[in-house]
């Protein structure tokens, strides 16, 4: 889940919402909102343990079409144009590190390399990944620990003021609240890779609640120390976020080492998706007859052709797309797919009560009911005011669409749960 969107989307957000305790609530709100999703996604995980994530529940609760919708949308915006993102983020913030060297050059490099370990064993993948995961973490409190003690204090108020009610029920705040859930995604990862996890019923909840609630906490005290030691017209319109905090706390020199952390830390995020994403497109290949070179795996259980799939996308959006319209666009796309999974656990609840749930949702009714009305008014203010960024998410789905109905259908799946269907 910590990746690009922590450290570099406090810039785009200042502007339009110049309030501390407006700021700290959008970050505290992207935390609920996703807490109340992982809920939904950790009692259809328990009950369906397959890999595949959005793909295969909403294969099993709708119809196999808006399973292989949000599949599609997965590999294609869920997980290569977040990579890029944070492989572009990577190249800006190690730029500070080695001046110089193009960053694109180095976001090649990154991402090259971190398939390349993903290729070797689902092991090697595994030690990669929890070695910088849990390097990062370590980073983010150290950085929060530095900056209560030794960074210079702002003159910004984190409890409510005048209009600050104002300012959350804005068009700003929902906007900013777009970049706050990509921060956030991840939180639904575990989800993806299922079929390789220990006890699914046990450990998908787990990991999706506990690592959703430490993330919340991490990225509400990190935003907190970057407004309370930088002024807000140093953060606004800016992309390195944490090295111009990390200017504040440390120095000068303290900006070159705290890019080089950051770099390090966006690492993990790039591995996280490079992991999970390959595993969606892999069950599509198994199900798909047009998509069946991608289900392959090697001696090993390594998806190869999935991964080189979509390392390829992310090679070709990191030498087209820009960082802020690439953000809106994945990020709008992923809200719907996950907006209809939720749906679709209370959908699957009046369908099929008889299921065996060896985790219900806590909080339900409540939870997904949160969750759907925020990301519902998200989008809606996205379609309004981003409306190219919107129609290209739609347009990916409904490509993902036609794709669908117009392949040859030989697949190994069996077809949805007894009941499921279309709505209506």
């Amino acid at each position: 889940m910590i990746g690009t969107g922590v450290f570099t989307s406090l810039g785009f957000q200042v502007g339009g919402l110049p309030s501390g305790f407006a700021l700290l609530f959008l970050w505290a709100l992207g935390g609920v909102c996703a807490f109340c999703g992982a809920q939904a996604y950790g009692e259809l995980a328990a009950a369906m343990p397959r890999a595949g994530g959005e793909y295969h529940f909403l294969s099993e609760i709708f119809h196999p079409a808006a399973g292989f919708v949000a599949g599609w949308a997965s590999a294609t915006a869920g997980f290569a144009a977040p990579v890029a993102l944070s492989a572009m983020a990577f190249g800006q913030y190690f730029q500070g590190v080695v001046p110089g060297v193009p960053a694109l050059a180095l976001s090649l490099g990154l991402v090259v390399a971190v398939s390349s370990v993903h290729l070797c064993s689902v092991r090697a993948g595994s030690v990669f990944q929890n070695a910088f995961t849990w390097g990062k973490v370590v980073l983010i409190v150290a950085f929060i620990a530095a900056g209560w003690f030794f960074g210079p204090v702002q003159p910004l108020a984190f409890l409510p003021q005048a209009g600050d009610l104002g300012r959350i029920a804005s068009a700003p705040f929902a906007v900013s609240l777009i970049y706050v859930m990509y921060a956030y995604s991840g939180w639904n990862a575990a989800a993806y890779i299922s079929s390789e996890v220990r006890d699914p019923a046990r450990n998908l909840p787990r990991a999706l609640l506990t690592g959703t609630l430490l993330v919340a906490v991490l990225y509400v005290g990190l935003n907190y120390i970057f407004l309370r030691t930088t002024p807000l017209d140093a953060l606004a319109g800016q992309l390195q976020i944490g090295s111009i905090a990390g200017a504040r706390i440390f120095g000068s020199g303290g900006e070159r080492w705290v890019s080089g952390l950051i770099s390090l830390a966006l690492i993990s995020s790039i591995s996280s998706m490079t992991w999970a994403g390959p595993r969606v497109t892999m069950v599509m290949g198994e199900d798909l007859w047009a998509l069946r070179l991608l289900g392959r795996k090697t001696r090993r259980g390594i998806p190869a052709l999935a991964i080189l799939f979509q390392l390829a996308l992310v090679i070709l959006l990191l030498c087209t797309a820009t960082f802020q319209m690439a953000l809106i666009y994945v990020q709008f796309t992923l809200l719907l797919c996950s907006f209809l999974t939720v749906l679709g656990m209370v959908i699957l609840r009046f369908r099929r009560p008889e299921l065996p749930r060896p985790y219900r949702a806590w909080g339900y009714p409540v939870t997904p009911l949160i969750f759907l009305s925020v990301t519902g008014w998200m989008m809606g203010y996205v379609v309004c005011t981003q409306p190219k960024e919107s129609l290209a998410g739609l347009g990916t789905l409904a490509l993902g669409l036609l794709l669908y109905y117009f392949s040859p259908r030989e697949t190994k799946k069996t077809g949805p749960v007894s009941g499921a269907g279309f709505l209506g």
